[in-house]
C-alpha cells in the first residue's frame, strides 16, 4: 500500500444512533420527483418540517438531500410503504396521525428516524454524523494519471465472516466528492484494467472533506512484435504476459497491446502464425514506454525448446 497524503477540512452512510434495521430504502434515483417545498402526501391534520445536518453542532443542509417517509408496517410484500418523497434542503409534509419512519439520505450518507405526527405543526432535525471523502492518485514522482485510466472503488472496512469486504461505491471517480458516514473506509485503487492496483484504509470525519491520494508503482506499455528494431508491428499477433513466476497476467490478441502493469519482471509472449517469441522484460514505476519482441527465427526455436 501507498498512501501519499491525507488531509481533512470543512465537508460542503447509516446513522448507528438510531438503527432500524426493518428500514430496505430503494435506490436514490427510484424515488424523490423534481425538489418541491410543498405538501407531497394527500393532505393530513399535521405539518412537520424536516431538516438535517452533517453534525450536531453544523448549519443545516441546504441541497442534494433526498427525504423519504414510509409507513411502520411492511406491506404483504414485506415492504415499507412509502408515503412521500422530497429532495433539496429542508423538506415539509403535511400528513396524517400516526407514526412515521424518515429517511434522509446525502450521498451514500444517510439516518433514518422514528417521528410521529400530531394535530400540530413541528420540526425535526436530523444530524447524519456525514463527511466527504475526494480520492486522487499518482505515479512514483507525482507524476499524473489519465482519468480514464483511474478509477476507485468503495468498500466497508471490516471484512465478513467469508473475509470479504461489502462493496459501497463501485468506479468512483478521480476528484469526485463521495458524501459518506463517518467512519473508516476500505479504498482500492485501480490504474488501467490489469494489477496494478493499491488498497488503503481512509477514515471519514463528520463535518470534512477527507482528500487522500495514493502512489502507484507502475508504468503504461505498449507491445508489438516486429521483424527489426524499430520495424512496423505485425498484425494478428497473440500476447500473453505473464509474472517471474509463470502466471498469466494479461492476453490479448492484435498488433499492439497496451497496459498498465506494476512494476516487476515479466515474461512476454508473441504467438504469430503457429510460431511463438518471447523476451523477458522489467516494468520501472513510472517509466511508460513501447516494448518490441523481435520476430527472429533463432528466438522462436528457442522458445519451442524451452
Amino acid at each position: 500500500m501507498a498512501l501519499l497524503g491525507i488531509a481533512s477540512g470543512p465537508a460542503g452512510a447509516q446513522d448507528a444512533a438510531d438503527p432500524i434495521e426493518s428500514l430496505k430504502v430503494p435506490g436514490i434515483s427510484s424515488y424523490a420527483p423534481p425538489s418541491v417545498q410543498r405538501p407531497l402526501a394527500t393532505a393530513g391534520n399535521g405539518e412537520i418540517t424536516l431538516s438535517a445536518r452533517l453534525t450536531e453542532e453544523g448549519p443545516d443542509i441546504t441541497r442534494g438531500l433526498v427525504w423519504r417517509v414510509f409507513k411502520p408496517v411492511p406491506d404483504q410484500d414485506g415492504k415499507l410503504p412509502l408515503v412521500a418523497s422530497a429532495q433539496g434542503g429542508s423538506g415539509v409534509f403535511d400528513l396524517e396521525p400516526g407514526s412515521y419512519l424518515v429517511h434522509a439520505s446525502f450521498g451514500r450518507a444517510g439516518a433514518t428516524k422514528r417521528i410521529t405526527i400530531g394535530s400540530q405543526s413541528r420540526s425535526e432535525s436530523m444530524v447524519l454524523d456525514a463527511g466527504g471523502m475526494k480520492l486522487d492518485a499518482v505515479i512514483s514522482g507525482g507524476q499524473r494519471i489519465p482519468r480514464d485510466k483511474l478509477r476507485f472503488a468503495i468498500y466497508e472496512a471490516e471484512p465478513d465472516i467469508n473475509g470479504d469486504r461489502a462493496l459501497i461505491i463501485p468506479n468512483v471517480k478521480p476528484g469526485a466528492v463521495v458524501r459518506l458516514n463517518s467512519g473508516t473506509y476500505h479504498v482500492v485503487s485501480n490504474y488501467g484494467a490489469v494489477n496494478a492496483v493499491i488498497r488503503s484504509d481512509i477514515r471519514v470525519e463528520a463535518g470534512k472533506l477527507t482528500e487522500a491520494t495514493v502512489e502507484h508503482r507502475a508504468a503504461q506499455l505498449t507491445l508489438k512484435l516486429v521483424r527489426e528494431n524499430g520495424g512496423e508491428a505485425i498484425a494478428d499477433t497473440s500476447w500473453a504476459v505473464l509474472t517471474d513466476s509463470g502466471d498469466i497476467v494479461r492476453e490479448s490478441v492484435g498488433a499492439f497491446a497496451s497496459m498498465v502493469l506494476s512494476e516487476g519482471d515479466y515474461a512476454i509472449v508473441a504467438k504469430n502464425r503457429d510460431r511463438i517469441y518471447q523476451r523477458d522484460f522489467k516494468v520501472v514505476a513510472g517509466r511508460n514506454q513501447d516494448v518490441e519482441v523481435l520476430a527472429t527465427e533463432n528466438e522462436a526455436d528457442d522458445a519451442a525448446l524451452d
